[in-house]
């Protein structure tokens, strides 16, 4: 069996949008925005931009005033 992950805030408690936005997304991706996802979900008051950044970054998300909570936006940075 794998390593067991314990979160401050538990998975099955992220909005319904969340949960299907992450259905058939690698692990590393799920990795790289689960914190800024459940820092969404602990506050409920922001949406979620994730960016794509060619290069050696790739992907990184961040709280999104302008987007309304339970909302994930795709950009290419």
């Amino acid at each position: 069996m794998g390593k067991q992950q314990v979160y401050s805030f538990p998975m099955h408690q992220l909005p319904a949008s969340y949960l299907e936005f992450l259905e058939g997304k690698t692990e590393r991706f799920v990795e790289t925005i689960r914190p800024v996802l459940l820092q969404s979900a602990a506050d409920q008051k922001h949406g979620v931009r994730v960016t794509y950044n060619p290069g050696p970054t790739g992907h990184q998300a961040h709280l999104d005033e302008t987007i309304p909570y339970g909302t994930i936006v795709e950009d290419i940075d």
